[in-house]
């Protein structure tokens, strides 16, 4: 299992960002080819192996493999080589536990209840390259009947894995509310149309409406940036607010984004202002599958993934996988870690990603 380490320090130390990953990806072509596994690339950046075990259907696991532009700051030995780039993420552990899967996969054809699809992803962090690899009809091409894929995850003990039934990961979508006012000098302020008001307004206005909903919802809307005007002594005649909006449930989005829309009318109607909201359509929520998880569950017994009592509201794009076939997301634990994307991520003991091999073996030999 110590080649799962290597796999690990080889990847950490050639991060690339998006789909634009020609290291990672010759790097993971030549381990599979090592294992006797062809690999195919259905969308730029990726590697799909298929693994023929003369089944009727095929289970699929993914690995995502972009990393993030961040400055690593871990200070280990086997850092990221390439300046101004770092799998901040655990990219680099996802794709180590995917490889030495397939490793043990191929020398165990004979087991295997069913053939074997490994995705190798791009673009996690950015475009969805999973919605891309869906899109590719490779899922349906090989009979793929059920997905399972992990995420390394923080504050979470050490090799322990954890998942729950249906929502395990927030929706996510980008919010960008535009206020064209009318910039005057202040002296004629009363000929103006302040933009900067308008925005706070509907900054207010927009927190009392997804605050609205009943507490035992989970969601969150949050503005991270504003910026308006360009002096001190003018009214402003423009406001860009940016924020992102996490939800679960399809109605509590169709809500929020029905109710935001309508507060950008309410607001320009009062101010006088141009309002335009824009929610892009992001990932949708990670939701597993119910009957899978209990089924996975029964039949690993003692070695059933921990339960969450609550779902995470950061997000994934596994979703888009989920939504083609049944699929379960799990996480595995790497202790008290700094924060993911934090430019010292990073875990102390990576005897994390055997438990991880040994936790997507079980799930691979499942009848």
């Amino acid at each position: 299992m110590l080649q799962v380490v290597e796999y690990r320090r080889a990847l950490h130390g050639i991060p690339e960002l998006d789909d634009r990953l020609p290291e990672t990806v010759a790097y993971v072509r030549g381990r599979l080819a090592s294992f006797g596994l062809a690999a195919e690339s259905p969308v730029e950046g990726s590697l799909c192996a298929f693994l023929d075990a003369g089944k009727g259907e095929t289970v699929a696991f993914r690995a995502d493999m972009d990393a993030l532009p961040v400055a690593e700051a871990t200070g280990l030995a086997f850092a990221s080589r390439n300046v101004g780039c770092m799998h901040a993420c655990g990219h680099d552990g996802h794709t180590a536990i995917a490889l030495a899967l397939a490793e043990f996969a191929a020398g165990h054809r004979e087991a295997l209840p069913r053939n074997v699809l490994f995705v190798f992803q791009p673009a996690e962090e950015t475009t969805g390259g999973a919605a891309r690899i869906c899109e590719s009809g490779i899922l349906e091409r090989f009979g793929v009947s059920r997905v399972f894929g992990l995420h390394l995850w923080p504050h979470l003990d050490e090799g322990l894995v954890a998942s729950r039934p249906g929502a395990l990961m927030a929706r996510s979508n980008e919010v960008t509310v535009t206020v064209t006012g009318k910039s005057v000098h202040l002296s004629r302020a009363e000929e103006g149309r302040d933009a900067l008001l308008a925005g706070v307004a509907y900054l207010q206005k927009a927190y009392a409406l997804v605050g609205s909903l009943p507490p035992e919802e989970p969601r969150v809307l949050r503005f991270g940036k504003m910026v308006s005007g360009s002096v001190r002594n003018a009214v402003s005649g423009k406001t860009v607010l940016e924020g992102s909006l996490r939800t679960y449930r399809e109605e509590t989005y169709r809500f929020c984004r029905n109710g935001l829309e309508a507060l950008g009318r309410d607001v320009a109607a009062e101010s006088g202002c141009g309002v335009d909201v824009y929610l892009n359509e992001g990932y949708p929520a990670v939701w597993n599958h119910e009957g899978l998880y209990r089924e996975v569950c029964g039949a690993l017994g003692d070695d059933a993934p921990a339960e969450l009592p609550a779902p995470a509201l950061a997000a994934e794009d596994f979703s888009f996988y989920q939504q083609r076939v049944p699929g379960v997301f799990f996480f595995l634990g790497v202790g008290n870690t700094p924060e993911l994307h934090a430019p010292d991520f990073s875990f102390r003991d990576e005897v994390v990603l055997p438990a991880g091999v040994e936790f997507m073996k079980k799930l691979m030999l499942l009848d």
